[in-house]
């Protein structure tokens, strides 16, 4: 059942049926739309105010940010106009974001009105340093001063006794305490130590819109179309990120890694934390809403929340800020822009963040973000479903468990005897717990996996095959290594609340140092490896339906880890993403292609029936005779194209690929781009090409370039690519799809007067993880889902072949093929919908495959029945060979020359 929290209040302010027959005007929108731009923000404007689930559809190039800005801060302007509007006889008077009452003293309601005004004042000059700013933070430093003196005195005296567990209470005792644990050993106030401790100013309960998608640089680009808008001076703003992009102490960044920023920056305060717990009364804590809190934190860009405060102010002084800008303050002003920028949350009514940090529960706690009758837009939604499973995966590899094993042992050895009875007895479970773990992974002396003892396979031990791997439910697993009597929920409410992996990992690292072990594994830190043992046990407290448990065991040398892991793998995201659109007023779901619509309401959100999903789709702003998409079947020499598994690695196939770029890199002015199934096959037709010579002569022509695997090194091998194009030369990128080129950058004009896409990039068949979502996607709307097919949920090890992988696919009646269709042709539809991106751009589009070619009619389902719509309606299917193609390529760009010549 649908549950849309406000939508009752709407109807009794805005007459829906009346506002859904008229015309909205938008007069934000900073040039002459276009009339599928207008129609586009009409609909979202209805669909907003509408509430629930809607899906809107608009391809790439035609516009789609800036619509979505206008239409929805429009309505989020009207909308606050609105409630003003009918709450004028209220008897609270609205100071700043708060609601003071009337029946007040007036020295309370004149000292709040005088607070906030002070605020404001000062927060319309931030870096101008003020004589009493100045005298606090004197007052502070000499404070922080003394503290630190205090702190290194009382340090001099401390020794092993600091990682020593606190007794824990028996679990009768306290089991009212205890929750599940929503994600790995933080919680969200553990997170925000430093962050938001501190009471925010100005109130955070209006109307909010989030904003979100995939990619940082995509979040930049927004952000620089809303300031072309007049809302980034009316509404109030903030970009929220990850550490590794905001990050600014240079001890921590240089880390490189994600998970190790993450684990230094909460490890600073967590040390900092637990000192100030121990030494609150030598060192002079004060305790504010029930927390202890220290003087000073280990990180010095956040010493000073006086800086925060600042930092807090400036930015809602300021029009709208991308991340890169909040990093640049952040530095000017020497105080963390990444918990500066969170602060900022409550009192925005735009906020633009990642996915993850909104889709997951324990990320919007942590952050505080409060998404009741507030909007939520989720852009580039073509993936939504795939994306929300795969944050809730969890892995951990045989080496994670033998680094916890061997702390934890080491510790317990050292510990046993000054602790309590509760310490011991958890942390004995936890090391049975991790050996049991540890047994499927072991291997025999002939390399196979080891699945004798531990019962995963002991019904059928001639399955066991090696370098393979086991798919299995969740109560299945733990039954098997009879670890199913163990209190998962209780154990972690254990780790969370005694603070042992702290412990822990803290004092391994201090014998680690005093050893000065030169084996010691510098790029896997022992939180790493605690992180993931928790999330694993997470992982195994879901239902036993929502998820599946591999068992892989890895060949070492073409793995690089010393053996194999435990994956577990979510198969539902319906119930997480029940809990945003339980909370919101609206959810939008926006996209240049969403087809096939159905598969993303069955997934996300099966409980809502089809005909009460909102939908809207709009065609593409390039006029017809500015696209010339075309399936090419045969090469110059008339060899059939067949790139398909078995296929597409011969000599023939990939020599008539470079013989068809040869002629096209003399017939294309400007850039080309090539886009690849995947880096390995990319890799394997650059070097045919080399050793042949093929490549010397397309760079006679134009320079080539190749995308580079490092995100880091794309944005200098894409600033090349664009200089050889700008100087007239032109230039050819061999890309994969899936990869940085095919997401979210735009080859506009020159970048891209013809995009090739070689073959049909279907996912390897050979990925376990990928056949257990087929296998569960086939069951969904049969009565017994758990089990759809028999014979495809056959605990059995998995050899990774990719034979065995069709087999699967060719027992799939529907859903299950249809789904690892939708899986290549999305993948197609956004690298091809690179090309074109406004109005007066022109490309051509290739689409090299015998099977794009083929007559549709007399296929179920083509390939080309799930392209776009703009492209699908002029796709020339089939041609009498490679000089057709030759010729319809040759009058294009002619026709184009000389309309631009003219």
């Amino acid at each position: 059942m649908l549950c849309v929290v406000g939508q009752c209040n709407m109807k009794e302010m805005i007459d829906k049926t009346q506002l859904a027959e008229e015309k909205q005007e938008f007069p934000g929108f900073p040039y002459e739309p276009y009339s599928i731009q207008i129609d586009f923000m009409n609909a979202l404007y209805r669909f907003l105010d509408k509430g629930g689930v809607s899906m809107l559809e608009s391809p790439t190039g035609t516009g789609k940010s800036l619509s979505i800005i206008c239409s929805a801060l429009q309505w989020l302007l009207d909308r606050n106009e609105k409630l003003n509007n009918n709450s004028g006889s209220s008897d609270k008077v609205v100071v700043v974001g708060e609601e003071v009452d009337e029946s007040e003293p007036d020295w309370i309601r004149n000292f709040t009105v005088n607070s906030h005004n002070d605020a404001k004042t000062n927060s319309k000059s931030p870096f101008r340093v003020k004589k009493h700013a100045k005298e606090k933070r004197d007052f502070d430093a000499r404070k922080e001063e003394e503290v630190s003196i205090r702190k290194q005195e009382a340090g001099d005296e401390a020794n092993e006794q600091e990682f020593c567990l606190e007794e824990y209470e028996s679990e009768e005792d306290s089991s009212s305490k205890r929750k599940p644990v929503g994600g790995g050993f933080y919680t969200s106030s553990e997170d925000e130590e430093d962050g938001s401790d501190e009471e925010e100013e100005g109130g955070g309960g209006g109307l909010k819109v989030f904003y979100c998608s995939r990619t940082h640089s995509q979040l930049s680009q927004f952000v620089k179309e809303l300031r072309k808008t007049v809302f980034a001076q009316r509404v109030r703003v903030v970009c929220l990120g990850s550490r590794k992009n905001m990050c600014i102490n240079e001890d921590v960044l240089k880390l490189g890694n994600v998970g190790r920023i993450n684990e230094r920056c909460l490890d600073l305060q967590k040390k900092k934390t637990s000192l100030a717990s121990k030494k609150k009364k030598n060192l002079g804590t004060n305790v504010k809403g029930g927390r202890t809190k220290s003087s000073s934190c280990r990180c010095p860009m956040l010493r000073k929340q006086s800086l925060q405060r600042e930092f807090k102010a400036e930015i809602l002084q300021q029009e709208a800020m991308d991340i890169e800008d909040l990093v640049q303050l952040g530095r000017e002003m020497r105080t963390c822009p990444y918990y500066g920028s969170r602060r900022v949350a409550p009192a925005a009514e735009l906020i633009i963040l990642p996915y993850q940090s909104l889709l997951s529960k324990s990320s919007r706690e942590s952050l505080g973000l409060n998404l009741k009758n507030s909007v939520v837009i989720i852009d580039e939604a073509h993936n939504l479903a795939d994306t929300l499973l795969s944050m809730h995966d969890a892995k951990i590899t045989i080496s994670q468990l033998e680094d916890v094993h061997s702390s934890i042992e080491s510790y317990l050895g050292r510990f046993q005897n000054l602790l309590g009875a509760g310490n011991r007895r958890y942390i004995q479970t936890l090391l049975i717990l991790i050996r049991a773990l540890l047994k499927p992974l072991a291997t025999t002396s002939d390399g196979n996996l080891n699945s004798g003892n531990s019962g995963l396979d002991s019904g059928n031990p001639s399955k066991s095959k090696p370098c393979g791997g086991c798919s299995m439910a969740i109560n299945d697993f733990l039954f098997s290594l009879n670890i199913d009597n163990i209190n998962l929920v209780k154990l972690l409410a254990y780790i969370k609340q005694s603070n042992i992996i702290h412990k822990v990992s803290g004092y391994g690292e201090r014998v680690a140092m005093l050893q000065k072990d030169p084996t010691a594994r510098e790029e896997m830190s022992k939180l790493s490896s605690f992180r993931a043992f928790s999330d694993m046990l997470v992982a195994l407290t879901h239902n036993n339906g929502d998820g599946r448990i591999i068992v892989s065991k890895m060949n070492s040398s073409t793995s690089g880890q010393k053996g194999g892991y435990i994956k577990y793998v979510m198969l539902t995201g319906a119930k997480l993403f029940s809990e945003v659109v339980d909370e919101a007023h609206a959810v939008v779901l926006a996209g240049g292609t969403l087809q096939p619509i159905e598969e993303t309401r069955e997934r996300l959100f099966p409980w809502l029936p089809s005909n009460q999903l909102q939908f809207f789709s709009c065609s593409h702003i390039v006029p017809s005779e500015s696209i010339m998409p075309i399936a090419v079947s045969h090469g110059p020499s008339g060899l059939s194209f067949d790139f398909s598994h078995s296929s597409r690695s011969s000599t023939e196939m990939i020599q008539e690929l470079g013989l068809l770029m040869s002629n096209l890199v003399a017939l294309v002015p400007e850039g080309v781009i090539v886009f690849f199934s995947s880096f390995e096959y990319e890799t394997q037709v650059h070097t045919a090409w080399t050793n042949s010579g093929i490549l010397r002569r397309i760079m006679k022509k134009k320079r080539v370039f190749r995308e580079p695997r490092r995100n880091t090194e794309v944005e200098a091998v894409l600033r090349d690519y664009k200089e050889a194009i700008e100087s007239q030369r032109g230039a050819i990128m061999l890309a994969v799809v899936g990869g940085k080129v095919s997401e979210g950058i735009n080859f506009s004009d020159g970048m891209c007067r013809c995009v090739v896409m070689v073959g049909l990039p279907y996912p390897s068949p050979s990925d376990i993880e990928l056949l257990e979502r087929i296998k569960h996607i086939e069951g969904l709307g049969d009565t017994e889902s758990s089990k759809p097919c028999l014979t495809l949920v056959d605990d059995s090890y998995y050899s990774g072949d990719v034979r065995e992988g069709f087999g699967v696919l060719r027992s799939c009646r529907r859903r299950g093929k249809e789904y690892y269709e939708n899986l290549c042709m999305k993948a197609v539809n956004q690298s091809i919908g690179r090309a074109i991106r406004h109005a007066k751009d022109y490309s051509a589009i290739l689409l090299v495959d015998a099977r794009y070619a083929n007559d549709p009619a007399k296929r179920t389902s083509h390939p080309s029945s799930k392209l776009p719509k703009w492209i699908k309606d002029h796709l020339i299917y089939s041609t009498k060979g490679y000089g057709d193609v030759h010729r319809l390529l040759h009058q294009f760009f002619k026709h184009k020359n000389v309309q631009k010549s003219s």
